[in-house]
């Protein structure tokens, strides 16, 4: 009798465990769709018998929505702060239970089918994404560009610079546990919310599963509140701010290497290819090319040093090594090493000069003296 009570009992603590679901939609005058997708959700929890919660984050409505939200019996959210990310960070904080799903109040996306979310997060994934690529894309639903250009660049990207499994970054519909996501500190208030959600979630080791998903026309009337070209850049603009390394430390690199090379084959002398004469002018642009290389990288330091202790970025393991393998005492010896070989190479210009009684002397000899010195000089800075 005993083992059947506990029996019972554990059935209902897996059961309550299972169950706690909350959906969040945002919404900014979704008049003609609302009602549509909390009907849906509405459809989803009672016939999986999920007593689930259904949040409306309105981000300023006036066509109507809040009221029409409220009979269809959903819970209205107020959030002043103006933006996507806003609506939807607003909505998550409201949330009650531990399950969250978020998608479009436009009906593009079907709240009628959850089921693969919450089996993922019934199994412990810790963030559930919708992949529009695999579940179908009808026709219609999206835009060329956003289907053959935008989505797969951008998706490349982030899989790029944040070794990131995620194969769909910009599918709005997606499900987590609300302690890990708030747990990210997520900052952006626009579209580019759902690409800062993967990279912390990714970079912090958040285990993530991507479900099949279908994207249907939007059945609006109105444009959509998505612009192509600027969302997009937001977009860009956040992976690059994010990866230090991508936007200065690889560039610098190049560039060092680049501006070295160059410098190499010019410093014994001119050079010739073709009919092309390379002297001390070509060695000039190549030692700021050196310059600007490890300024570069030197600023992707400072930049993910001052991100991470600002709770702007997320540790990056191989950022951190490299940090803490150059330390303060090896940057200060190889900063006074750069400064006595740039004395040298100078000292060595005035000797040149003083055997020529200090005056006119050849300058395609003297500059490749002067400008090495220079530029050792200059890496101490």
């Amino acid at each position: 009798m005993a083992d059947f009570v506990n029996s019972i009992n554990n059935q209902e603590l897996a059961r309550k465990k299972k169950y706690q679901l909350s959906i969040v939609m945002p919404c900014l005058n979704e008049v003609e769709t609302l009602a549509v997708c909390i009907n849906k959700a509405k459809h989803f929890l009672k016939t999986n018998s999920i007593d689930g919660e259904i949040i409306i984050a309105d981000n300023g409505s006036t066509d109507g929505s809040q009221a029409i939200a409220e009979r269809a019996g959903a819970r209205v959210v107020h959030i002043e702060s103006k933006g996507y990310g806003s609506a939807l960070m607003g909505g998550i904080e409201a949330a009650q239970e531990e399950f969250i799903i978020i998608g479009d109040a436009d009906d593009s996306y079907d709240f009628s089918n959850l089921q693969d979310f919450v089996n993922a997060l019934d199994e412990g994934y810790d963030l559930v994404m919708g992949n529009r690529f695999q579940g179908g894309i009808m026709p219609g639903a999206m835009p060329f560009l956003h289907r053959y250009l935008g989505n797969p660049v951008l998706s490349w990207l982030a899989r790029l610079f944040f070794r990131s499994d995620v194969r769909d970054f910009h599918c709005g519909l997606r499900g987590f546990r609300k302690e890990a996501i708030l747990s990210l500190n997520l900052q952006t208030t626009g579209m580019e919310f759902a690409s800062e959600m993967i990279v912390k979630a990714t970079m912090k080791g958040l285990k993530i599963k991507e479900v099949p998903t279908i994207l249907y026309p939007d059945g609006r009337t109105r444009p959509p509140h998505l612009r192509t070209w600027s969302d997009g850049w937001r977009h860009l603009r956040f992976l690059l701010l994010y990866s230090p390394r991508w936007l200065f430390f690889y560039p610098g690199i190049l560039l060092t290497i680049f501006g070295t090379l160059i410098s190499a084959f010019l410093l014994p002398m001119p050079r010739k290819i073709g009919g092309l004469t390379l002297d001390i002018n070509t060695l000039m642009y190549a030692s700021f090319l050196i310059i600007l290389g490890v300024q570069s990288i030197l600023f992707s330091l400072f930049t993910y040093v001052f991100g991470v202790n600002a709770d702007l970025l997320p540790k990056d393991i191989l950022t951190d090594k490299l940090v803490k393998n150059i330390g303060l005492e090896k940057g200060i010896i190889l900063s006074l090493g750069m400064i006595l070989l740039g004395f040298a190479s100078s000292i060595g210009a005035l000797i040149y000069w003083g055997e020529n009684n200090f005056g006119p002397i050849d300058p395609t000899f003297s500059m490749r003296l002067v400008i090495p010195g220079a530029e050792y000089i200059k890496y101490k800075t």
